[in-house]
């Protein structure tokens, strides 16, 4: 049996802790190719100063600089909390394959919730969606970071 997205969701996870240890928004994505993960990111926002320090868009720079392309049609996006508008538009700029996501965002979602920005057939490109991959989990560290902030 062969690695599933909750492993990789897992690992995604441990991105999200880490973020969260820095004092960022609990959020962390993974890029996998061919089985093997090939960048790992969380947020970075408050540290960069940088509104588009994302773990999604830092996470495909990196995978990018791996493949030596833009181009990341054969790579999933593992991420913890449902992509925002800007984050889907960066997966389909990518020409990204496929992305895996855990937490809904019913507020700012831009791949089901909100919009269907990485399904939407109107764009140059769609990508495979897998949502709610250890959602629960997901959901809980992104409650439980804020709850501690109010």
């Amino acid at each position: 049996m062969g690695v599933t997205d909750d492993d990789f969701m897992a690992l995604a996870l441990e991105q999200a802790r880490a973020a969260d240890a820095r004092g960022e928004v609990p959020v962390g994505a993974i890029v996998v190719r061919d089985g093997e993960v090939i960048a790992a990111r969380g947020n970075e926002r408050e540290a960069t100063h940088d509104p588009t320090a994302h773990a999604e868009v830092l996470a495909l720079r990196d995978a990018a600089e791996v493949v030596g392309s833009w181009r990341l049609d054969d790579c999933t996006l593992v991420v913890t909390l449902e992509p925002c508008p800007m984050c889907a538009g960066a997966m389909v700029q990518a020409r990204l394959g496929k992305v895996v996501y855990g937490a809904a965002d019913l507020r700012g979602g831009a791949v089901l919730s909100l919009f269907n920005i990485g399904g939407d057939p109107r764009l140059h490109h769609t990508l495979e969606i897998v949502d709610g991959v250890m959602a629960q989990d997901c959901a809980a560290l992104l409650t439980e970071f804020f709850e501690q902030r109010r």
